[in-house]
């Protein structure tokens, strides 16, 4: 099993000085490089200071330059929001100016905030729609010379200006939840990550099953790879465990927040959860977050990610966001490149 980071900036409030948040976040990548991470992952979000992420191309052009082996990839890229010439020919150029350590994920997205704002009007299913038109354009402009009649986007014979650095082009990830979008991916010769979300490890392994599935539904297509997506924090002891779950569930309940899309938003924050409205969300908790992330030591990490590794995935990605300190996410990515790592290696 390989292991990479997954890594956004990080605004919880107008005291928070933008340029240093982004110091903060090539710092993070410079460790998981100097680590041997296998790669750095960071995605694409509009007009919100919880995950401020406008164009991950240019996040991952600079850190090709402060980096020396890394692989670089979008985590991910919200499909409804690219034209697929525009798409390809940005993931080519970035791929040839980080000389072929790209990967592009690509998503549906998440948040209805960022729909209203972006394509006013669309909805989750016309998302996965869009994404499921754009994949395959992006790969035959890629090819050149394609010409497409979509319901989306039609568009004459058209080529990637530049090419690709990458042999067929930088590989593709699509994050993938339901039966559909595994098979869409395997289909298309993609590779999936898949985020658990709320069920525990009974979720990574129902996710593992039906990632299997879906390639047994197309024995002739070569197996892709699979990344497991998890919030990660590496612990000195208890007590760090306990401070790690609260800080997460608080997390998780301003991601909640942000994905009902029903509280004020100025200058990019929305409005703060209270203490009582944290403390009696329905299924959100420090001890609901300790199930269901990697929240541990690292001798109890170490288990805990072979047990993930006997089930199949390729790859273990480190999500670090958090809303933590700075200097929490540093001596917990620090932890895990020292003392977890090694015991995969």
């Amino acid at each position: 099993m390989r292991f990479s980071l997954f890594a956004h900036m990080e605004r919880t409030s107008a005291d928070q000085d933008q340029r240093e948040l982004y110091d903060q976040f090539v710092t993070l990548a410079k460790m998981a490089d100097d680590g041997g991470m296998h790669a750095v992952w960071t995605g694409e979000h509009h007009g919100m200071d919880f995950t401020i992420a406008p164009n991950p191309f240019l996040n991952l052009v600079d850190l090709a330059h402060q980096t020396k082996n890394v692989r670089l990839g979008t985590g991910t890229i919200i499909a409804p929001f690219w034209h697929p010439v525009r798409l390809a020919g940005e993931a080519a150029m970035a791929d040839m100016i980080v000389d072929g350590r790209l990967d592009l994920g690509i998503a549906r997205g998440a948040y209805s905030y960022e729909y209203e704002r972006l394509v006013p009007g669309m909805d989750a299913w016309d998302a996965g729609q869009r994404l499921r038109e754009l994949v395959p354009a992006v790969q035959q402009i890629w090819k050149g010379d394609y010409a497409q009649e979509g319901i989306y986007h039609s568009f004459p014979s058209t080529t990637s200006s530049p090419k690709p650095v990458q042999q067929d082009g930088p590989p593709i990830w699509i994050a993938a939840r339901d039966p559909n979008s595994h098979e869409f991916a395997v289909s298309n010769g993609c590779k999936v990550q898949v985020t658990p979300l709320w069920q525990g490890d009974q979720e990574i392994t129902t996710l593992m099953e039906t990632f299997n599935a879906a390639c047994a539904k197309f024995p002739d297509i070569p197996r892709p790879e699979i990344m497991l997506l998890n919030h990660t924090y590496i612990a000195e002891d208890e007590a760090d465990i306990q401070q790690a779950a609260e800080e997460i569930n608080r997390f998780y309940c301003y991601f909640g927040a942000w994905f009902k899309n029903e509280r004020p938003v100025s200058q990019g924050l929305i409005q703060s959860l209270s203490d009582d409205e944290i403390a009696a969300h329905p299924f959100y908790s420090p001890e609901a977050m300790r199930r269901d992330n990697v929240i541990a030591t690292a001798d109890h990490a170490v288990e805990r990610i072979k047990g993930y590794k006997a089930l199949g995935y390729d790859e273990y990605a480190f999500w670090i966001d958090s809303g933590m300190s700075f200097e929490r996410k540093k001596a917990s990515l620090e932890r895990f490149l020292q003392n977890v790592m090694p015991a995969f290696a």
